[in-house]
């Protein structure tokens, strides 16, 4: 790994953490959008449209994420892909665990739970692995 210098400076840190907010709003917002599409629009059942909205949210992270929040130069798409699916399996078990924690002994509203879990796990884990695991700029190996 390589440290861009570019991406060195804390003033960057700021924006692109700020970009990585944004990334996330849009990326839930196109999730339950195709969500409630699938289930109102397509009669498909509810966990139906919520598999449809999170494959749909998935790539709109992902592709923002490279593009718009890390701006990655990166010809190695496949590799950023697998490691995105692992952090985002991760977030998927840290998010329920939370959310199991959160309900079972801190308090019964599952809702600001969710939210609070949420805004936990896109800070501590989404945004790092992302930036230092998953979109960081690998040297090229001379095969």
């Amino acid at each position: 790994m390589t440290q861009d210098p570019k991406r060195g400076g804390a003033i960057h840190r700021i924006c692109e953490w700020i970009r990585h907010h944004i990334s996330s709003v849009v990326g839930t917002g196109l999730d339950f959008a195709a969500m409630i599409a699938a289930v109102e629009l397509l009669g498909l059942s509810p966990v139906t449209g919520t598999m449809v909205g999170a494959t749909v949210g998935g790539i709109a992270n992902f592709w923002l994420g490279r593009h718009f929040t890390f701006r990655s130069r990166s010809k190695q798409v496949s590799g950023q892909l697998l490691r995105y699916g692992l952090v985002s399996g991760g977030s998927l078990g840290l998010n329920a665990l939370g959310e199991h924690v959160f309900i079972t002994y801190i308090a019964s509203r599952y809702v600001l739970g969710r939210v609070l879990v949420a805004a936990t796990v896109n800070n501590a884990w989404n945004y790092p692995m992302q930036r230092f695991f998953v979109f960081v700029e690998r040297k090229q190996s001379r095969a």
